[in-house]
C-alpha cells in the first residue's frame, strides 16, 4: 500500500472568478476518476476528518466514514470541491476548497479541505 499525502497547509484561497478558475493550478489534489478501486483517501478538513474508500473511481462513488454525518462507512458520491459557490471542480478533492458529498438523503459540503492522504492499493500483493 502507497501513501501520499497531496498538501499539508493550503494558501488561502481568494473569491473564485472564472479567469482564477480556468487558470488555477489543480496538481494539489486528487482527481477520483483518476484512482483505482478500493484506493483509501483521508480527508482532512477544518473541523473533521473523513475516511473515503473509492468504488467506482469515474462516477466517484466511494464509502464515506467521518464527521457527523458520517458515523459508520455510507455510500456516497464525491460531486466535487468548490469554493461554496457556483464552480465545481468535477470529482475532485483539494486543499483549500469545500469537498462537497452526495448521498441517498441530502448533499453534504464539508468545511475547507486542509490536507489529502492517498493509500493506493495498486502495490499491494494479492493472495
Amino acid at each position: 500500500m502507497t501513501n501520499t499525502t497531496m498538501s499539508t497547509s493550503p494558501a488561502p484561497v481568494p473569491v473564485a472568478t472564472l479567469d482564477w478558475w480556468t487558470a488555477h493550478d489543480w496538481s494539489d489534489g486528487v482527481l477520483l476518476p483518476h484512482l483505482a478501486p478500493h484506493d483509501r483517501l483521508i480527508v482532512r478538513t477544518r473541523n473533521s476528518t473523513y475516511e473515503l474508500i473509492v468504488m467506482v473511481p469515474h462516477t466517484a462513488s466511494v464509502m464515506v466514514r467521518g464527521g457527523s454525518f458520517f458515523p459508520t462507512f455510507t455510500p456516497a458520491r464525491v460531486a466535487g470541491s468548490s469554493l461554496g459557490g457556483g464552480f465545481l471542480k468535477l470529482h475532485g478533492v483539494y486543499p483549500g476548497f469545500q469537498m462537497e458529498l452526495v448521498t441517498d438523503d441530502l448533499p453534504i459540503i464539508t468545511t475547507r479541505v486542509r490536507r489529502v492522504s492517498i493509500l493506493t492499493t495498486r502495490d499491494r500483493a494479492v493472495m
